[in-house]
């Protein structure tokens, strides 16, 4: 089965009703007792008076801040409503239609800084955390995440890989063969340049075209095709892995 790992968003969207976390009830419960140590380290920092040099954010996010420490009682969203942006509104979840609702529940994973990988269906409370974030008594969460996960994630198919750098370094499949990257680039009178905005959307409309498709590619070269039957793009072995360049031409 196909894996498609996703960032999360910087955006997200809250409830102002609604039950809390429940942690029995998320993927990847062994990865429990870590998030819970995560978030109540989070929680005190978000309180403290170097919160925003810590996190690395500016005072004209406090409330999200604030909301860091009320994590327990703050009412819960599914994933698959949590995080918007770029990204999200390019996959457009809500609108999917039911078929591809089910194989997002399985393919879809988002990896986290608060939570680790979640599916879908796990509920959240919103948060504000980023992986390149260094927390005090646990170091930068990448390195905090990347056991658990690597124990968590075990996966045998194809892995696409739609992360920025910073939620890579968190896990690295051990196997990397079937493991591939989407780079983006857009072309113009010869010359290929990363725009990151543009980045983002085609790499939601990947992941969109994927679930749409219904089809399962076994190995890269099969995802390549895939992908090619919409858009310019090119596969080839990288250090770890493969990369899939997607190339849109003005």
């Amino acid at each position: 089965m196909t894996l498609i790992l996703l960032p999360p968003s910087e955006g997200k969207t809250g409830r102002s009703r609604g039950r809390a976390v429940d942690f029995g009830s998320l993927s990847f419960p062994e990865l429990n007792p870590v998030r819970e140590q995560v978030l109540e380290t989070l929680a005190k920092v978000s309180a403290s008076e170097d919160a925003y040099g810590v996190l690395g954010v500016g005072a004209s996010l406090q409330a999200e801040v604030d909301r860091n420490t009320r994590w327990r009682t703050e009412p819960a969203v599914p994933v698959s409503e949590l995080y918007s942006g770029v990204l999200y509104d390019a996959l457009g979840y809500s609108t999917l239609s039911a078929g591809t609702k089910r194989r997002a529940a399985n393919r879809l994973l988002v990896v986290s800084a608060a939570w680790g990988a979640l599916r879908p269906a796990d509920r959240v409370p919103p948060y504000r955390l980023s992986m390149g974030t260094t927390l005090p008594g646990h170091g930068p969460l990448a390195g905090v995440w990347r056991g658990p996960l690597s124990t968590a994630l075990g996966h045998d198919g194809v892995i696409v890989d739609c992360r920025s750098s910073t939620y890579v370094a968190a896990w690295r499949p051990a196997d990397a063969t079937k493991w591939v990257s989407v780079n983006v680039v857009r072309e113009r009178d010869g010359v290929r340049t990363v725009v990151s905005h543009m980045a983002k959307h085609t790499r939601g409309l990947v992941a969109r075209h994927l679930l749409e498709s219904g089809k399962d590619p076994g190995t890269p070269k099969a995802l390549h095709k895939l992908v090619s039957e919409r858009w310019n793009a090119e596969l080839e072995p990288a250090a770890s892995g493969w990369t899939l360049t997607v190339v849109e031409r003005d």
